[in-house]
């Protein structure tokens, strides 16, 4: 082969191979974690524990979106990008940079106007029946 087309062909591999191996990780993770609830459901007589023992394996979140967090992490990787394009690859970086900083100044600030947690739902909740 070309010595010149080995290295494009690589990166457009990685494109396709990255994807199916993070496909394959997962199926291979929850295919196992499947199998050990089965496993231990086959040996418990009270329902209640079965419901207990699928809570715990249930990986969703129980809480709501951290905007003012996710907020922050958005604007320091803004702030990386443009520095990235200041120093290394020029304006388009820069442009890009400025552009996720400031979503995660929007995100930052949507964060402070929606409540997340329920006490800050009740507490908004109080503060405006007080008036």
């Amino acid at each position: 082969m070309d010595q010149n087309i080995i290295i494009p062909l690589f990166g457009m591999l990685t494109g396709i191979i990255i994807p199916l191996a993070v496909f394959f990780w997962q199926y291979k993770e929850s295919k196992d974690k499947n199998k050990t609830i089965i496993e231990i459901s086959k040996h418990l007589d009270d329902s209640s524990k079965l419901e207990e023992l699928l809570s715990i394996f249930d990986e969703r979140k129980k809480q709501p979106i951290d905007y003012r967090r996710n907020g922050i992490i958005t604007i320091f990787v803004g702030i990386g990008l443009y520095l990235l394009g200041y120093y290394a690859f020029g304006n388009i970086l820069k442009g890009v940079g400025a552009l996720v900083g400031l979503i995660g100044i929007g995100t930052m600030i949507a964060g402070y106007l929606y409540p997340k947690t329920g006490k800050e739902l009740t507490d908004a909740v109080e503060k405006y029946e007080k008036k």
